[in-house]
């Protein structure tokens, strides 16, 4: 088969790799029907995830069909449609059981595409397949159900909950790629007050608009006086950090009120400022986290229901042979204006239709 395989630092390419095979009784393996890429594959790239080795298929989200399975899988068969969810979870370890599948110690956690080879391929091995592949609803579209292996979890565990949005709050979103994005509309469903997006892309801010921000601030132009503005002078009540840069989480501090809670979302690859002698006395909590995927089925069931923008952020499409081109749109948003980019689906002629009169 074909997988696109990182080779060291600013080295990939879609080429020839091994069919995988079962290896463990939970395994199963799955034929990818859409695939997407993540901003931590642009880190990986980049080198800030020495952990990869070269040689590895990358990608860690997609949606396909199951077509062998090991002898232990009990809760899909082939020929299901599933989505592969970024986090695998043994079930067993201490971690597992707490819900906590993210730092999985028995063999999971975020493995595919870090460790192991991963979903940007045409065929993909998945362990522990019954706590880490989900079966999909009949009527939810692969490039609606793909959105749901990474990005809309994260956002709504690492950033909305583990920040606490309550009903009346204020929450700034640092970042308006497509994590934040979905960190804003997965916030609106908490009723906050006001959700103000901050980046440095017109096109992005522009997005975030649609995404339900009330209010957007360039990041270059002082975003701290909109706050304030909007908060008489108070703070935000939640800040999400949704970049990864010490830039941006040096501003969320800055931003949050004092008993505010700060949610980092972002992968950094270099170390940021703690600015102790301003924050030990504000009361302000800080949390950081990888996704543990518990809130999928329920988001699977939103989505299916029409609940979530999943979408809207899928700006270009491609077939999966296309995977360098896609990597090279998703890379440079700024001047391609991507969001989400979804490879594998259909790719069909737009027709424009003209009314009648």
């Amino acid at each position: 088969m074909k997988g696109y395989v990182f080779h060291g630092p600013g080295q990939s390419a879609w080429e020839e790799v091994p069919d995988p095979e079962i290896q463990e009784p939970g395994d199963v393996i799955v034929r990818v029907d859409a695939v997407t890429i993540c901003g931590t594959d642009l880190h990986i790239l980049k080198g800030d995830v020495p952990e990869v080795r070269p040689g590895t298929v990358l990608g860690h989200e997609a949606v396909g069909e199951v077509v062998e399975t090991g002898a232990d899988v009990r809760t899909v068969r082939p020929g299901d449609r599933v989505l592969v969810s970024c986090i695998t979870a043994c079930g067993r370890c201490r971690f597992c059981r707490e819900g906590m599948y993210g730092q999985c110690r028995g063999g999971g956690g975020w493995i595919l595409g870090h460790l192991i080879d991963g979903t940007q391929a045409e065929y993909v091995r998945v362990p522990f397949a019954d706590l880490s592949v989900y079966p999909l609803p009949g009527g939810l579209a692969d490039e609606d159900a793909v959105l749901l292996a990474d990005i809309f979890p994260t956002a709504y565990e690492v950033g909305v909950l583990n920040g606490r949005v309550r009903p009346g709050d204020t929450v700034v979103v640092v970042g308006a790629g497509p994590v934040g994005l979905a960190a804003i509309a997965t916030a609106k469903l908490f009723g906050p007050e006001r959700v103000v997006a901050v980046d440095l892309a017109a096109s992005r801010l522009q997005a975030a608009k649609e995404f339900g921000a009330d209010a957007v601030a360039d990041a270059s132009e002082s975003p701290e006086q909109l706050v304030g503005d909007l908060t008489g002078e108070l703070g935000a009540d939640v800040v999400i950090e949704a970049v990864g840069v010490p830039e941006t989480f040096e501003l969320c501090t800055r931003v949050v009120r004092p008993g505010g809670h700060v949610a980092n979302v972002g992968v950094h690859g270099a170390p940021a400022t703690l600015h102790l002698e301003d924050l030990w006395i504000k009361n302000v909590t800080i949390t950081t986290g990888l996704v543990d995927t518990h809130s999928t089925p329920t988001l699977l069931r939103m989505a299916a229901a029409g609940r979530l923008p999943t979408r809207r952020l899928v700006s270009h499409t491609f077939a999966l042979d296309q995977m360098q081109e896609a990597y090279d749109v998703f890379a440079n948003a700024a001047e391609t204006g991507a969001l989400k980019v979804v490879l594998g689906v259909p790719q069909h002629e737009v027709v424009p239709v003209h009314p009648t009169v």
